[in-house]
């Protein structure tokens, strides 16, 4: 088992130090500076482009931030990366392009979008860029099929689990209900080997994260924590938080 001692040692900001009404928007440059500047370490999301790019964001289509409405999976790189969000002068980054702007300055835990089709190009291309990068990073990912997949392409890179135990966000409605509880018990653990995991807050306590924290010593990371009631849920039952909407002391 890896040393991963650094994924804990600091707060992580969930997609960057971002504060909307300050105009510093979520998984752009200015918030990754804005974590690298406070002290904190990074959260933050990977979806794969038309031509197997890693591309930072959250969503799996244009919209909600930016201009466009397309799907990501449908544009190349270079049309992403000329994407603005909406109101400012920033622009889609690519994973490389990010670690090039952190530059090992704090830890980069990474999740890997999935829509659970076994398309498994994202985890090899996250890999490919991280081999090269200086830096404390992780890969993670709801889905176990690209942690597999990282256990063969990849064994150096520290992996983990993202879960909760209801799967009730109609992003979900595509898994069938035996997909569910095999994914909140973390069920896969055998195929997956997890070296952490990043459980919902909401879900605290809950079997799957104690036994990984307490019978198998898995860092426990908890996520989203957005008040204090959070913060104290986090700090009984998790090794750290990935927060937002505030600036934790």
């Amino acid at each position: 088992m890896p040393d991963l001692s650094w994924l804990t040692a600091r707060p992580i900001a969930h997609r960057g130090l971002h504060d909307a009404a300050a105009g510093v928007i979520e998984n752009t440059a200015s918030a990754f500076t804005a974590a690298i500047a406070g002290g904190y370490a990074i959260e933050t999301d990977v979806q794969i482009s038309a031509d197997g790019e890693a591309m930072v964001h959250h969503d799996d289509a244009l919209g909600r931030l930016t201009e466009g409405s397309e799907a990501l999976a449908r544009m190349d790189a270079a049309a992403l990366q000329a994407v603005r969000f909406k109101a400012t002068a920033e622009r889609i980054l690519t994973l490389r392009e990010l670690c090039d702007l952190t530059a090992g300055r704090t830890p980069l835990v990474i999740e890997l979008k999935s829509r659970f089709d076994g398309d498994l190009r994202l985890a090899a291309r996250a890999a490919e860029i991280l081999a090269a990068y200086k830096g404390p990073a992780a890969l993670m990912s709801f889905d176990p099929a690209p942690i597999i997949a990282l256990r063969n392409i990849a064994p150096e890179l520290p992996r983990g689990i993202v879960a909760e135990r209801h799967y009730t966000h109609h992003e979900w409605d595509r898994l069938s209900a035996a997909e569910k509880v095999r994914l909140a018990f973390v069920l896969h653990a055998p195929q997956s080997r997890p070296q952490f995991l990043a459980y919902s807050v909401k879900d605290l306590p809950s079997p799957a994260p104690w036994l990984a924290r307490h019978a198998f010593g898995l860092p426990l990371l908890t996520w989203t924590v957005r008040s204090e009631h959070d913060r104290q849920i986090a700090a009984r039952h998790a090794d750290q938080m990935i927060f937002e909407g505030f600036r934790p002391s």
